[in-house]
């Protein structure tokens, strides 16, 4: 089996500046056109479900409702919740 290269990414942002200017532009205009509709830009963080610590916290979270007398009505909830 051959091994294929690996991808290049594209450069997000133009190196000349008549382009980079053109791309604020339009970023400006299409971020104008949202808030006329009402929308605000919003930043939000999440716990990275990577991480090792992520992991132990979710595997020690489930372990603790595994234990719980409540178990079946834990479960149910999160599966009457849940997308499926």
């Amino acid at each position: 089996m051959t091994e294929r290269p690996p991808r290049q990414r594209e450069q997000a942002v133009p190196s000349d500046t008549s382009s980079r200017a053109q791309m604020r532009k339009k970023v400006r205009s299409h971020r104008a056109r949202l808030k006329e509709k009402g929308l605000r830009p919003v930043q939000v963080w999440l716990p990275d479900v990577r991480t090792a610590s992520f992991r132990a916290a979710a595997r020690k979270q489930a372990r603790a409702i595994a234990a719980s007398t409540g178990e079946a009505d834990d479960i149910a909830f999160v599966e009457a919740i849940s997308e499926s």
